[in-house]
């Protein structure tokens, strides 16, 4: 199912020694997907929140809860730990692709040769959450979070561009929370779209 590296388990096992984490169990989910690739979630969590669902992995001292959503897409990973001048963290190294559906794959594509490259300039990105019934659903972050330009950032750059990009896209769905964007890159006096 997922492999835990020597050195990741190490850390595992000395993080639990700490009285606060004592019984607890390890939760690897996917969170979703972004620039990038899966945004991950590898917390501690304790017995009461197991699942009906969760599938738990034993290891040597410790055991690893899976979430059912997450587990297709996690087949096969290997947790590690690494730790020099550069990083300290663990990291996880997935073989599986980001989308199977290929027109999820096509869209996601042009999110980042296309997309992002252009909302970069302005501190922003474009991740797709879903893709289902024609419809693909986004949400923006970074600098486009909360941005006083982002309707002509979404309806004259974003939803363009996909559109022509995938046909097979009929209508795209913002998901952000936009009121909780603290720094946008423009505000709508006098901005301009980052796509524009």
């Amino acid at each position: 199912m997922i492999e835990i590296t020597a050195s990741a388990q190490d850390q595992i096992r000395s993080l639990l020694e700490d009285e606060a984490r004592a019984g607890m169990l390890l939760r690897m989910q996917i969170l979703g997907r972004g620039p990038g690739g899966f945004r991950y979630s590898v917390r501690f969590s304790p017995p009461d929140e197991i699942q009906a669902e969760d599938e738990i992995i034993d290891f040597d001292g410790f055991r690893v809860l899976i979430d059912e959503r997450s587990l297709p897409d996690l087949a096969g990973s290997t947790l590690d730990f690494k730790e020099d001048s550069f990083q300290r963290g663990f990291l996880i190294e997935n073989p599986n692709p980001v989308w199977r559906d290929s027109t999820a794959q096509a869209i996601q594509d042009l999110l980042d040769n296309k997309v992002n490259p252009g909302v970069a300039s302005h501190g922003g990105f474009v991740s797709l959450v879903d893709f289902k019934d024609e419809t693909a659903y986004i949400a923006f972050g970074g600098g486009c979070q909360g941005c006083g330009m982002i309707d002509v950032t979404l309806k004259q750059g974003v939803e363009v561009m996909i559109k022509e990009g995938v046909p097979q896209v009929k209508a795209i769905v913002d998901t952000t929370d936009h009121g909780s964007g603290s720094n946008p890159f423009f505000n709508s006096q006098g901005g301009r779209s980052a796509l524009s």
